[in-house]
């Protein structure tokens, strides 16, 4: 095995002659500052034309910048053999369908039993060696898609591109009751809540959060709602579904209380059904740090999610709200 990942190429074009390679790394590939340094003390980091080079030489028209990165491992997560479903991979991304109930990295208290354990797992059974690095996260309980980079240079781009708004993320909800509006957003600063740490709340003094949501479908007693991230805060949409009376059916953290008793009695009922928050990532799109092509990856709604959505849609539960 290389003691390095595939090399990033970029050819130089004719409007570029004359840069210096520093230029085209910082301005042309997007590579950061703390990479570049660690490239130059690389053997082969950065290579023009197959060979070393300082990256204050000038560039001509038709040269091939290549950089190479030294293979890392995962020294600190235990390799498992854990089932995940993926719905993409190549040599620089894999993309998955993260499972309920599974944490996406250990944590206190939580070092076995996690999609890096079992994703440390199946590379190492291919002879593949990569650093677990999640671009994002999904809490226990949500569903759907999830995106791994495979070495620093694309982790760097695709965070990039979350800071920039251009990684579009799409869940699907299951929801008490409907909002007021067939599509609308939630525009409400997020922060802790003083009274217990692990909960979020809308709060003036809050981190900016903005969702946006569409009605895709209502039956007696709640809803599906598509819905789309503008930022990415802690539990967001949880606690903005919440703050606008359509809290997650099977949501145990954030919860109203109706004063009515037969709309108390359905929410329980529904509650009762759902075994976790009814939440799924079910698209995300961004754009390959490599290729530069768009991509979006999909994934289908949850057997139990579809599962309450029958229910729903068959209107098994017999208190209207």
């Amino acid at each position: 095995m290389s003691l390095y990942y595939e090399p990033i190429v970029y050819t130089i074009p004719p409007e570029e002659e004359g840069m210096l390679l520093k230029t085209i790394l910082q301005k042309r590939m997007n590579i950061s500052r703390k990479l570049i340094s660690k490239l130059k003390l690389t053997e082969q980091g950065i290579m023009l034309n197959g060979t070393r080079v300082y990256i204050s030489v000038k560039v001509k028209s038709g040269d091939q910048v290549e950089i190479r990165m030294e293979r890392e491992r995962s020294d600190d997560i235990l390799p498992e053999p854990i089932l995940f479903e993926i719905l993409f991979e190549d040599e620089h991304l894999l993309v998955v369908n993260k499972a309920a109930g599974m944490i996406v990295h250990p944590t206190h208290g939580h070092y076995t039993g996690t999609l890096a354990n079992g994703v440390v797992h199946y590379w190492q059974a291919k002879g593949e060696l990569f650093r677990f690095r999640p671009v994002h996260r999904l809490d226990q309980e949500t569903t759907g898609v999830l995106v791994v980079a495979k070495n620093p240079y694309v982790h760097q781009h695709i965070s990039e591109q979350m800071i920039a708004g251009t990684v579009d993320k799409r869940y699907t909800a299951l929801v008490h009751g409907r909002p007021e509006l067939q599509e609308g957003k939630v525009d409400g600063p997020i922060d802790r809540n003083p009274d217990n740490p692990h909960l979020r709340m809308v709060t003036p003094d809050g981190y900016p959060a903005l969702t946006l949501y569409k009605l895709e479908e209502v039956w007696n007693g709640g809803s599906r709602i598509g819905l789309k991230l503008e930022s990415g805060r802690t539990h967001q949409i949880r606690v903005h579904m919440t703050y606008i009376g359509c809290p997650l059916i099977g949501d145990k953290m954030y919860q109203i209380t109706p004063d009515d008793a037969a709309q108390l009695e359905r929410y329980d009922q529904l509650d009762a059904r759902m075994p976790r928050q009814a939440l799924h990532a079910s698209e995300l799109s961004l754009e390959h740090p490599v290729t530069g092509e768009r991509l979006t990856f999909y994934a289908p709604l949850p057997d139990d999610m579809a599962e309450m959505q029958e229910l729903l849609r068959a209107n098994i539960f017999q208190n209207k709200i």
